[in-house]
């Protein structure tokens, strides 16, 4: 059963699709980036779900792709975490049966928050260029992504997907992040909440965040854990060395 919908919670309508390839099998839920989509990530999620015999979930989240457009000007600092909470709403909409969690940057940071908050229905969860920490690293990036925007056709690019709501999609992300009071951001000590098998995944040649990110969720979640670190690969290693992480991630959902 495939399906294309809008969930309404609270004040937000969400787009979601939903792929059921066995209804006794646990759901996979991804989680996109700070300027990704469903559209974004392409068919990776599916091939996903078809080497693991699992459902497929995907959803955008509020301000993104096809869901409703922010209704604030400013993001908290705790935007993730609000983020993780409304994904305990969605999850207790569907009532899944069990879960694992797929989350890229934005998407795997709320991912982690989720884990180490929500406990009951989560068999796993696989992280990809997550940050844990604010590093110069990662505010370079965005100062470079801030002038490939003016510069380049990445607004262009991005206008494909996000439509009207783009323009606010990209301040939100690179705004949040540069303010002077986000330096402070820093998740570890919640870490220590997660339980749950845990994989780590980043490039090696990560132009946002360095090992210190990898290192600072490996040492901290209580779970077992395992980190992959990705040759010939930056931000989005699932594009950029595409098989090795695709097997990688397979290998992972297969043990749990």
């Amino acid at each position: 059963m495939n399906s294309e919908n809008i969930l309404q919670i609270n004040d937000s309508k969400i787009y979601y699709e939903y792929h059921e390839i066995d209804s006794k099998r646990p759901t996979l839920i991804f989680l996109h980036d700070s300027l990704g989509s469903t559209q974004l990530w392409r068919d990776f999620p599916k091939e996903v779900a078809e080497k693991t015999n699992c459902n497929l979930f995907i959803y955008d989240r509020k301000g993104y792709g096809k869901s409703s457009p922010f209704t604030i000007s400013q993001r908290e600092i705790t935007y993730m975490h609000d983020e993780a909470d409304f994904l305990h709403e969605i999850i207790n909409h569907f009532n899944f049966n069990e879960i694992i969690l797929f989350g890229h940057s934005d998407g795997g940071t709320i991912s982690l928050l989720y884990a180490a908050k929500y406990h009951k229905i989560l068999k796993g969860i696989v992280v990809v260029g997550s940050h844990v920490i604010v590093e110069d690293v990662t505010l370079n990036g965005i100062r470079e992504a801030i002038k490939a925007y003016k510069e380049t056709n990445l607004k262009e690019r991005l206008t494909k997907y996000h439509g009207e709501n783009t323009q606010k999609v990209f301040e939100m992300w690179t705004e949040t992040w540069l303010r002077p009071n986000f330096i402070d951001f820093d998740i570890r000590e919640e870490l220590k909440n997660i339980i749950c098998p845990t994989l780590v995944i980043q490039g090696i040649d990560d132009e946002f965040g360095s090992i210190k990110q990898v290192d600072g969720i490996i040492e901290n979640v209580k779970g077992q854990k395992e980190s992959f670190l990705v040759p010939d690969a930056k931000h989005t290693p699932y594009k950029e060395n595409r098989e090795l992480t695709l097997n990688k991630t397979v290998e992972f959902i297969d043990s749990l």
